[in-house]
């Protein structure tokens, strides 16, 4: 793979609550998955990340989650179908907006936390995302997990699908991700993450077991808010680039 698009989950302070240097890891990255108000962020400081995405060029995507700020969106909400169809609509909505005021668009969106890893098994709440982008804009591509049924759901419905990939993330022998609870499941030593990149960009990942699984990932996702985020980003984009790899968004 000579060209890859490398992500990056940003906009998710929120008062006076920091989270990651939003600012100093869009320089390496090439698509910005910024929140959208319900699991992180606010209206300033979501603006003033959009800002720094149009000044380093970084593509705006939007990052909807569960309604979740005290629990970082990170814990399953089992939710009426129609409300969460609204709720991603509103925060795609509200997105949309503030990047209009800072003379740019919502180019593609990408679930968060754990309604991203609900939407990979669960059937009803997969259809209702799916519905939901498809309502704002059934040219919007997703950033989705590559196998899983939000997948099949979007294809279904005519919307884009980019398979996702993970650079600081270890993976289960099913091909999703080992859950944070677990020890091991975020990677931390520079010189694993890279290898584990470069198998990623040539089609593979290797699971926690040792199994090797195919994955055709057209984007690698940089946690923003893990230790060591924009060295790692740095990093990753340096290597890629020696080895003759263009960082280049999808949309």
């Amino acid at each position: 793979m000579s060209v890859i698009d490398l992500n990056s989950d940003v906009g998710e302070s929120f008062g006076n609550w920091s989270f990651g240097d939003d600012a100093a890891i869009l320089a390496s990255v090439s698509s910005a998955n910024v929140a959208c108000g319900f699991h992180a962020g606010d209206p300033v400081g979501i603006r003033a990340t959009v800002r720094a995405a149009v000044r380093t060029g970084t593509t705006v995507g939007a990052h909807p989650g569960y309604r979740d700020l005290a629990g970082f969106g990170r814990r399953f909400i089992d939710m009426d179908p129609g409300e969460l169809r609204d709720d991603v609509i509103y925060q795609i909505g509200a997105l949309q907006a503030l990047a209009r005021a800072e003379g740019t668009t919502v180019r593609y969106v990408k679930p968060h936390g754990a309604l991203y890893n609900t939407i990979v098994h669960h059937e009803v709440q997969a259809q209702a995302v799916v519905d939901a982008v498809r309502a704002v804009d059934s040219a919007l591509p997703m950033l989705v997990l590559p196998g899983s049924v939000v997948e099949r759901r979007a294809a279904e419905a005519g919307l884009r699908t980019v398979a996702e990939a993970f650079a600081d993330r270890a993976y289960r022998p099913d091909g999703t991700l080992v859950p944070r609870s677990q020890q091991g499941a975020v990677l931390h030593d520079m010189d694993q993450i890279l290898e584990h990149v470069f198998r990623l960009v040539d089609g593979a990942v290797r699971a926690v077991d040792g199994t090797v699984l195919p994955v055709n990932a057209g984007s690698i996702c940089v946690h923003g808010d893990s230790p060591g985020a924009v060295a790692m980003a740095e990093n990753i984009h340096r290597e890629l680039t020696a080895q003759g790899v263009t960082v280049q968004s999808f949309a």
